[in-house]
């Protein structure tokens, strides 16, 4: 018998209630910045997606589109979208399609 609302007592603060995390706005900005990124990833590169703004489910659904049109896989950390891989050009000709302004960053 599952139950929605479920309180649990806490001797710290009494019953808490338990509640569903807020959805995170991140705030972007003109320009999609598009950048390749290795550094504590053992060498394994990572495109990283910056600048985009939304929720965090808006992010998932772009992501879910880059991931299917790069053919790889990926994740959303703190806003910033990352696609393993050097997808860069893909990603770009993505993000111009929508009517965003790509820029590639780094070398």
């Amino acid at each position: 018998m599952a139950r929605e609302n479920r309180l649990v007592y806490s001797t710290d603060r009494g019953r808490i209630a338990d509640t569903s995390p807020q959805e995170k706005r991140h705030e972007g900005s003109a320009t999609v910045r598009i950048q390749r990124e290795t550094k504590g990833r053992r060498g394994k590169g990572v495109t990283c997606v910056r600048g985009l703004s939304g929720t965090d489910s808006e992010l998932r659904r772009i992501l879910a589109e880059l991931k299917k049109r790069c053919g790889c896989g990926g994740t959303l950390k703190d806003g910033v979208i990352e696609i393993q891989g050097d997808k860069r050009a893909d990603i770009k000709a993505l993000l111009e399609a929508r009517n965003y302004t790509a820029k590639l960053v780094g070398g």
